[in-house]
């Protein structure tokens, strides 16, 4: 049996059908659900991903692409990205997988396909090859497509005291003028992660900026007043 034909399997061994409709309208999904919490997905997954190896990178991200391409449903999707970050193949996370993240990104265009694949994936390849990434992330900032303007603002949400700020800082700025949801959550939420290593820092950025309304908020959400 093949992968994709695996991991359709265990998914709907452990779907609960009578939760697809509510979990595909909170997720404004034109995608059907299978029904799958996130709990036995994963278990489901970890057990096709063990007796389903990938020999080789090539053969890893096809497999990856396949899923994601072949997806019927938004948990197979899941099942993609859970399999771009499986530790087997920790090795094969190399500059090869951008185009790989860079379609998915631009082509899943939502919060719970692009997240992930932007703090954890394309975050992982900056702090590996810095040299690489850190100018494509400053083309992915300017660019029209607002799901790559959000992978760059975000890539660096789990670096901490490693955030190069400056990067940061160049990520966010074209997207101060866009009054999209997902652009202002996002300027917010990666400033709020930093707060956590300078808190002072992004204080004075927000007002130097001047920074209103949502990406305020959340940016200073586990601040004192200021």
């Amino acid at each position: 049996m093949s992968l994709g034909k695996a991991v359709r399997l265990a998914l709907q061994e452990v779907a609960e059908p009578g939760k697809a409709e509510t979990m595909r309208a909170y997720m404004k999904s034109a995608m059907p659900f299978l029904g799958v919490q996130a709990v036995p997905r994963r278990a489901a997954l970890r057990r096709v991903f063990a007796e389903h190896r990938l020999g080789s990178a090539p053969e890893w991200r096809r497999a990856v692409l396949t899923l994601w391409r072949e997806a019927e449903y938004r948990e197979e999707r899941y099942a993609a990205i859970e399999l771009s970050g499986n530790h087997r193949y920790r090795e094969f996370q190399t500059l090869y997988t951008v185009p790989m993240y860079e379609e998915m990104i631009v082509s899943g265009a939502w919060w719970d396909l692009v997240d992930e694949l932007a703090t954890h994936r394309v975050g992982g390849l900056l702090a590996t090859y810095p040299d690489s990434m850190r100018p494509l992330m400053l083309e992915w900032a300017h660019d029209d497509d607002l799901w790559k303007r959000r992978t760059a603002i975000l890539c660096q949400n789990r670096f901490k005291a490693r955030t190069d700020t400056a990067l940061l800082y160049a990520c966010i700025e074209p997207s101060l003028s866009d009054n999209d949801f997902f652009a202002r959550k996002a300027i917010g939420w990666a400033l709020r992660e930093y707060a956590k290593t300078n808190s002072a820092e992004v204080v004075r950025y927000v007002k130097a900026k001047g920074i209103s309304g949502l990406s305020r908020r959340e940016a200073l959400k586990n601040l004192p007043v200021t």
